[in-house]
């Protein structure tokens, strides 16, 4: 089996990310590269690692860090971490990847995230246009439905305790919104009967 080298965007005095045991991944500055052996100054060791356990850091990733993902220099675990962890650390707690919206669970209430006049600012509000958020997603699905005449789902993923029912009903929450009552002669509204389905055990 062919030892690995160093990935030729690494090199001394390249700041990268390095497994770390505790931290998951911390950074600093390659010193020397010996074959597969790359050695790292961090801010409070040396680590000696393999290519394979290094990734290049970009100099340039913002502190307030990318409301989508796909614009990082780098789309690998530190980097997606990082620029999660910048983003919660200013109570920003939805990020897309494309048309992928990821939730970092806030473990709080923040109803100012979804009353009406949210829903009413997301409303015909292209995917991007305004900052990463469930509604968008919701009326994105539901726009596509209404123009093209095609059924759509929205898959909500996560481990357990991600927060994954908390985005359901906000999703639902939204397509009601947006559903209103379908004629005068109704006795419920599309919103009623959709959270009468949501309450359902």
């Amino acid at each position: 089996m062919a030892s690995q080298v160093a990935p030729s965007n690494i090199v001394v005095g390249s700041i990268v990310w390095v497994e770390d045991p505790e931290a998951a991944w911390i950074d600093g500055e390659v010193k020397k590269i010996d074959g597969e052996d790359i050695t790292i100054k961090c801010k409070e060791k040396t680590v000696v690692a393999k290519a394979s356990n290094v990734n290049p850091k970009d100099p340039e990733f913002p502190s307030s860090g990318v409301e989508d993902m796909t614009r990082l220099a780098y789309l690998h675990e530190p980097g997606v971490l990082q620029n999660l962890k910048c983003r919660f650390d200013m109570n920003e707690i939805y990020t897309y990847t494309a048309n992928i919206l990821i939730a970092v669970n806030p473990f709080q209430r923040l109803p100012h995230l979804y009353a009406n006049n949210m829903m009413e600012k997301y409303k015909g509000a292209a995917l991007g246009e305004l900052s990463p958020h469930p509604f968008a997603i919701a009326d994105s699905a539901y726009r596509q439905m209404i123009n093209e005449q095609i059924s759509q789902a929205i898959l909500v993923s996560g481990e357990s305790g991600a927060g994954k029912t908390e985005s359901t009903k906000m999703l639902m929450q939204y397509l009601a919104f947006m559903g209103g009552k379908v004629n005068n002669t109704e006795e419920r509204s599309v919103e009623q009967k959709v959270l009468e389905v949501a309450q359902t055990p």
